[in-house]
């Protein structure tokens, strides 16, 4: 944990997730939640969104989401995302896309969930050169926009997330709709994919995986790879965290490598001609020793930023002063409830700060940031 600054506004932050054998934070440990989240979803039927369900913050990690989703593209170990553009060939930069693909993916803690971020909350982070910015473009149904550049590699990254999580009696499966894009500018490249499913076991055996498939398609090169993360079955961990897939060639379907490998360990493409096998992604080196953000400039921290929203909820939490906590939490939210009733009874129409978003039926919600590049942030994660 790094509590920056006793000057306004306070920012809390914690370290990131990271593998499982490692302590995600020192400061934090996830309470033994089996016996109170059964408890919890009893009187939920099965199939019922989850969106609206305020959770004590007993259940909750001492970070937003959007920090969640922000430390999967600014805390890494090595740098995989600038590795993505510096391939000879399409090939080798769409292999390596697929391995920054999968680093993204980061083992979560049982029985906690970060905060569902407020409407309007930012998350600015800057990592080298680096930089991300997210926003709360949504809050019902919950929609996360993310725009980070690197000016220096010339990388662009346009994310929309859309999480919807719904209850099945022995599991809480959430499925990611949006689209992430990857653009490798130098090189005209737009690499664009989607999510694996976040599926939280509650029985027989309690455990969180990544399931489903991905596709990382580039209609420059016409390469398209296509993933399948597989979880445990019902009563076996066989399979276990495993991916699957392959690289071919869009237009004639033609398979050039195969992938497997385990997201939580190594993964390897094998080339269908020569036999060649290369280690695309490596989790313990990608994922070990990962450091902290911290506050480089406190004066500069938005109002919005999440660390600083969420500052006195993190602390309770952090110091297990739960009564604090569930106080801090409830202001937060009957401000947002407020908000919400005033600009109805205004007819009000909330324009996010950073971003313009769409939605349709066929396309879903999509974001296109206001700005070009995103500007260098007043929190960093020291290199």
């Amino acid at each position: 944990m790094v509590i920056e600054g006793e000057v306004e506004p306070r920012v809390i932050l914690t370290a990131p997730l990271s593998l499982e054998e490692e302590s995600n934070d020192a400061d934090y440990r996830a309470p033994n939640l089996l016996q109170r989240i059964l408890s919890l979803f009893s009187s939920v039927r099965p199939g019922s969104d989850l969106t609206r369900i305020q959770l004590p913050p007993l259940f909750n990690l001492p970070k937003s989401q959007l920090q969640c989703y922000g430390e999967t593209v600014y805390c890494i170990n090595n740098d995989m995302l600038s590795k993505c553009g510096k391939g000879e060939n399409s090939l080798e930069r769409l292999k390596s896309v697929v391995g920054w693909s999968i680093s993204t993916l980061r083992p979560l803690m049982f029985g906690v969930v970060p905060y569902n971020p407020i409407l309007g909350e930012t998350h600015h982070v800057s990592r080298a050169s680096l930089n991300v910015l997210l926003e709360q473009v949504s809050h019902h149904p919950p929609v996360t926009a993310l725009h980070a550049t690197d000016e220096k590699e010339n990388i662009e990254m346009i994310w929309c997330h859309n999480p919807v999580p719904k209850f099945y009696g022995t599991k809480i499966e959430t499925a990611v709709h949006g689209k992430k894009e990857l653009r490798l500018l130098n090189k005209q490249e737009n690499y664009v994919m989607n999510s694996p499913k976040l599926v939280i076991k509650l029985l027989p055996y309690p455990g969180v995986d990544w399931i489903g498939n991905v596709t990382i398609k580039c209609e420059e090169s016409d390469l398209q790879a296509n993933l399948y993360y597989q979880g445990a079955s019902f009563l076996s961990n066989k399979g276990y965290r495993s991916i699957k897939g392959k690289i071919f060639v869009t237009s004639t379907s033609k398979t050039i490598c195969e992938i497997n490998g385990h997201w939580d360990r190594s993964v390897t493409t094998k080339d269908i001609t020569t036999g060649k096998v290369n280690e695309i992604y490596n989790a313990k080196e990608s994922l070990s020793g990962m450091k902290t953000p911290i506050v480089k400039d406190p004066k500069v921290v938005m109002p919005s930023e999440s660390t600083v929203v969420w500052a006195e909820v993190s602390q309770s939490i952090l110091t297990r002063n739960w009564d604090k906590a569930k106080q801090s939490k409830a202001i937060i939210e009957e401000k947002e409830r407020e908000f919400a009733k005033e600009r109805k009874s205004k007819s009000e129409i909330w324009i996010p700060k950073h971003f313009r978003v769409s939605y349709s039926k066929e396309l879903g919600w999509e974001s296109t940031p206001n700005e070009r590049w995103v500007p260098q942030a007043p929190i960093i994660v020291p290199t």
